[in-house]
């Protein structure tokens, strides 16, 4: 069993950076892959990033190349998220999200989520 905390959203600028991080509470941490997800309003959740177990695996949609860095302390039980040069249309709620099979990008993968933090990004 795990559970997630996310924490870090708000409001920015477009342009702005934010940095959302992911407390996980469980003595199996460091076996999961992570990922995060968001959740635009009347849009389908989506896969936003995810890291392996180790970190050394990373994976991003296309919309966030470049522009946001997934990193996880497993001394910590924490999983990151950095977002810079943040634009309107990033404007969601995120997720994070824990699966003990491996990284992957489908959200039925996943076996554990956490509540939610809400990004809003103004133009």
């Amino acid at each position: 069993q795990v559970q997630l905390v996310e924490s870090g959203g708000g409001l920015v600028q477009a342009g702005g950076s934010l940095r959302l991080s992911c407390a996980a509470i469980g003595r199996t941490f460091s076996s999961y892959a992570m990922g995060w997800f968001r959740q635009a309003p009347g849009k389908q959740r989506e896969f936003v990033a995810g890291i392996s177990w180790s970190g050394g695996i990373t994976s991003y949609t296309d919309s966030v190349k470049g522009r946001f860095t997934i990193s996880r302390d497993n001394t910590k039980n924490t999983v990151y998220l950095q977002m810079n040069s943040l634009k309107p249309e990033d404007t969601a709620v995120y997720y994070c999200a824990a699966d003990r099979h491996g990284l992957g990008s489908r959200t039925d993968g996943y076996d554990y989520w956490g509540q939610g933090t809400q990004v809003t990004v103004s133009s």
